[in-house]
């Protein structure tokens, strides 16, 4: 059975170790110190994913990445997106010809704006950027962890490549679809959590189920004319790297994004939410490289841009909402710089 490697001791990455190790995998779990290995070991998975869960018998947890690495088959980076680098650089020396290399963070890299597949890139032998894939979709650990139904998307420029991902991590109660369209499922995956905090402060602010739905439509039109620009095919966006987990994190009280986004409302300011938080809410850095994505290019981004207002600049959530609630109305696939309307009109003729 071919070995799994897993870089990081993130809920995500604890949650794939456990669910493919109960699935006959060999799994080894990499921690960075002796530590946070023994501790990991002594305590079990965190009690708020799932209460008495156990590590089945066929998952390691080492702090030696030699050991993590040795015979493996494939390596899944379950890091947060701001250390993929620092990561990617840890496992390059290890890497071969048929060994596969999975993304399964949900961010862009601030400075470089980034996806993730790119900063992995950056870092490993080119010989080996034809095994790089990417994890992304509606997939909240807690019920994952507990057995529950979902479904989720590997990605890879090669469609072989992504079919051997997908045989891998594919379980009874794991459907993995998936797809070539590496840069919309990554830029879905990371731009859903931009609409997940506005959801938040939409509930937070108690507006309804109308406002809600009306701004979680409209910010995934953005995300999509993101994407359109970057390259990504639309349809990625109504799939499950981005229509679906637009659907989980905006609903959802297990988002980490969600929960930023109400707890701004009640008057918190950032620091004090993320530091009191287990984990990290990726769509608060995620915000900054899309935004400087959008203005490079210069891309209409009314809503990224509130939201950055409201984390960085000290904006109250209610004058924010108010503004874009009064924002000129016009065709709703119209923006500066959006090619949607320009395919949509092309498909309306074909």
């Amino acid at each position: 059975m071919p070995r799994i490697a897993i870089i990081g001791i993130t809920n995500w990455g604890i949650t794939l170790g456990v669910v493919l190790a109960r699935n006959r995998r060999e799994v080894r779990l990499w921690a960075r110190t002796e530590k946070e290995a023994s501790k990991l070991k002594n305590a079990g998975p965190d009690p708020s994913l799932q209460p008495h869960a156990t590590f089945p018998p066929r998952l390691l947890i080492t702090s030696s990445l030699g050991e993590a690495l040795d015979r493996a088959k494939t390596i899944i980076l379950a890091v947060p997106s701001q250390r993929m680098r620092q990561n990617a650089r840890l496992i390059r020396d290890y890497l071969t010809q048929s060994m596969l290399v999975i993304s399964a963070a949900k961010g862009l890299e601030i400075g470089t704006n980034k996806r993730m597949s790119q900063v992995i890139a950056d870092e490993i032998d080119p010989r080996y950027w034809s095994n790089i894939c990417v994890l992304s979709g509606p997939n909240l650990s807690r019920e994952i962890l507990s057995g529950l139904p979902a479904a989720t998307v590997v990605a890879a420029e090669d469609e072989a490549v992504a079919r051997i991902a997908q045989k891998l991590l594919a379980t009874p109660r794991l459907c993995v679809y998936t797809n070539t369209d590496v840069t919309g499922v990554e830029l879905a995956g990371a731009l859903k959590n931009i609409v997940a905090l506005g959801a938040g402060i939409a509930d937070g602010l108690g507006y309804g189920d109308n406002a809600k739905a009306a701004f979680v439509t409209r910010a995934l039109t953005e995300i999509t004319a993101l994407g359109v620009a970057l390259g990504a095919n639309p349809l990625t966006f109504s799939g499950l790297a981005g229509l679906g987990d637009v659907i989980t994190t905006c609903s959802s009280p297990l988002s980490r994004n969600h929960y930023v986004g109400v707890e701004l409302t009640k008057g918190r300011q950032l620091k004090e939410i993320t530091s009191s938080m287990n984990g990290v809410a990726e769509g608060v850095s995620t915000t900054i490289a899309a935004l400087d994505i959008a203005q490079k290019i210069g891309l209409e981004m009314p809503i990224t841009e509130k939201i950055y207002q409201v984390l960085y600049e000290g904006v109250d959530p209610r004058r924010a909402a108010s503004d874009l609630m009064a924002a000129e109305s016009r065709h709703e696939l119209v923006g500066r710089k959006w090619k949607l309307a320009s395919i949509f009109r092309h498909q309306g003729r074909s």
